[in-house]
């Protein structure tokens, strides 16, 4: 069974542009495009990782995070922050609200299918 990710990004060239990365790497992938879908989605079904960016409408990022941390404590699962954001600060936030790792956009793709196998344990 593919290991499952969910992207979260307002974008749909990034989503699109991330989804193939990770299909590439042999992850099945969903989208989502706000932190409100996101969510729906992510109580719904069963993730191995999630990819989120921080500046979306109706929800951020990183309040998504927070969200997903705070209900499901006992089901952890890897958070990969993607953003175009690069101060000391977002990355300071990004760790605060609960994720694993924190990427700037554009991000390498051989890096993210690395840092995605690494926290989902794929060899």
């Amino acid at each position: 069974m593919k290991p499952r990710v969910l992207i979260v990004d307002d974008s749909a060239a990034v989503r699109g542009f991330h989804g193939s990365i990770l299909r590439n790497a042999g992850f099945e992938v969903e989208e989502a495009a706000n932190g409100y879908e996101a969510l729906e989605k992510y109580f719904k079904n069963r993730f191995d990782l999630l990819l989120v960016d921080v500046n979306m409408p109706k929800m951020h990022g990183y309040e998504l995070i927070r969200q997903i941390r705070q209900q499901h404590l006992s089901d952890f699962v890897p958070v990969i922050v993607i953003s175009t954001e690069s101060g000391e600060n977002d990355y300071l936030e990004a760790f605060r609200a609960g994720a694993n790792l924190y990427l700037e956009k554009p991000v390498d793709p051989i890096y993210l299918q690395l840092s995605a196998k690494m926290l989902t344990g794929i060899r």
